[in-house]
């Protein structure tokens, strides 16, 4: 008898503590990031691909539910493309100066004039740095699916962004000493790494287009803020 009313307590416990958890989310959803560099990798591939390659990044945000600034954007989207001076090594074991950064801002086109200037804001408050200097805005129509169970996601914006990952198998391993080397770009929980089937970006405002497909460079992820 002692047991069960100790579990009971337990489990209103947890009850109380998830609520208020749940009730201090402002805004929730997917988060979907893909790099021009292995970010599952090994140290050996990744000193060899410092400051040649992953200056490049595609940062997405799907918003299941909440609001930034006071306004709404359940069910609403934005992008972020992102072009470093140098690899962007944040958080990895490898040293690297990625300053100046310069990012394009694509933007849901379901959203009112409000809705877009929350989604900038937004978007530019949760990548930090790593969002530079915003050098473009669009309103663009975006379609971004993830299924977290198989790592499958995909992400289309107009003709500027395609992505379209799948889950890591054995022979993505080619040196058996592979890891999460470079975190995500930003703070997000229930990350994983995926394999990128397709990677690339062309639109104007970056001053470079980029095609990086059948790499180990994606992260699907969750955020609550």
């Amino acid at each position: 008898m002692l047991q069960s009313v100790k579990f009971l307590g337990a489990a209103v416990l947890c009850a109380l503590s998830v609520g208020s958890v749940q009730a201090g989310v402002a805004i929730e959803g997917d988060y979907l990031e893909s790099r021009t560099c292995d970010v599952y990798t090994g140290p050996c591939f990744a000193n060899a691909e410092i400051g040649l390659t992953g200056r490049e990044a595609i940062m997405a945000w799907s918003i299941d539910r909440g609001q930034f600034n006071g306004v709404d954007l359940s069910g609403l989207k934005v992008v972020l493309a992102v072009k470093a001076s140098d690899t962007l090594a944040y958080g990895g074991g490898l040293v690297s100066n990625p300053n100046p950064i310069r990012s394009v801002a694509l933007l849901d086109n379901r959203a009112s004039a409000a809705q877009r200037e929350a989604l900038l804001a937004f978007a530019q408050h949760a990548a930090g740095k790593v969002a530079g200097k915003v050098v473009r805005v669009e309103n663009v129509p975006i379609e971004m699916n993830m299924d977290h169970v198989d790592h499958l996601a995909t992400l289309k914006v107009a003709k500027t962004v395609e992505i379209k990952t799948r889950m890591m198998k054995t022979g993505d391993c080619v040196c058996t000493n592979e890891s999460i080397f470079y975190p995500p770009l930003t703070k997000v929980d229930n990350y994983v790494p995926a394999f990128n089937l397709v990677h690339r970006y062309a639109a104007g405002g970056l001053g470079t287009s980029w095609s990086s497909p059948n790499t180990r460079s994606a992260f699907l992820a969750t955020f609550a803020y």
